[in-house]
């Protein structure tokens, strides 16, 4: 799936329409416009052209990146960096029944979505708690290898965000199967599910910087997550947390024990 990089800024506000100037990052000479009112959430393509085309056609990716930036960081001179994803399939990656998967190996970053995985596959399960009367959290991370035989590991951390010992979890097990080429993480959260898959490319692009112009959280982290998939095959398998899913709650067994005990 090619990828496309393009530069857009502000240009100007009139009630609350907003006109943004949209560049391909590769020719700064050649935009198009488009007026955006976060309030009403509506958007007005200004021209016609082949820019234009290509937006429309991935209009989906477009809207998603101005309706979930904030109301008060839409203003004058707002400048970002953003990536779409060629006809990417929106509403595939949405469907949290499907498979994301991310394909790092030979130098490619492709990631696509897919109804099953592979069938044989190292497998990582993983959980996350934070208990608040504590002030204390903890993750375990069940490791199944090809034979079907498992590992649990767990640990303590003072991390005080949910979604943060979450990704810890991710990045524990993938320090595990550190030599394994294929593994299939799953986890009952889209933070670690999307965060790989979809949001990482704008944060890098702009240093690091969201859509409202402030620093991603747990850089650190992401950072480790990222380099810890070079020339891996990744498939992100999500699951409903606390429904009975047999090895997403025996980490939360693990994890919830390792947090109350010294």
């Amino acid at each position: 799936m090619k990828m496309f990089v393009f530069f857009m800024e502000i240009v100007d506000e009139i009630n609350n329409d907003f006109r943004i100037r949209i560049t391909e990052d590769k020719k700064q000479g050649l935009y198009t416009e488009i007026v955006f009112n976060p309030n009403k959430k509506e958007l007005r393509f200004l021209s016609e052209d082949k820019l234009e085309t290509y937006l429309k056609q991935n209009e989906y990716q477009l809207r998603k990146i101005l309706h979930n930036k904030r109301k008060n960081t839409f203003y004058k001179g707002f400048k970002l960096k953003f990536a779409l994803r060629d006809e990417k399939d929106v509403a595939a990656f949405n469907d949290r029944s499907k498979i994301v998967v991310l394909d790092k190996r030979n130098g490619s970053n492709e990631s696509y979505v897919v109804d099953k995985g592979e069938e044989i596959i190292h497998k990582i399960y993983t959980d996350g708690s934070f208990m608040e009367k504590l002030d204390i959290g903890a993750y375990a991370v069940l490791v199944e290898d090809l034979e079907g035989k498992y590992k649990i590991y767990s640990q303590k951390t003072e991390a005080k965000s949910s979604s943060l010992i979450e990704l810890m979890a991710a990045i524990r097990g993938l320090k595990v199967l550190k030599s394994i080429e294929k593994v299939r993480i799953i986890t009952d959260s889209q933070y670690v599910r999307k965060g790989l898959t979809e949001w990482i490319v704008n944060w890098k692009i702009n240093n690091w910087n969201t859509a409202n112009g402030e620093k991603a959280k747990n850089i650190e982290y992401w950072n480790e997550f990222d380099e810890l998939t070079k020339n891996k095959y990744i498939e992100f398998e999500w699951v409903k947390g606390h429904s009975g899913h047999f090895e997403n709650s025996l980490c939360d067994i693990y994890a919830r024990e390792k947090a109350k005990n010294n």
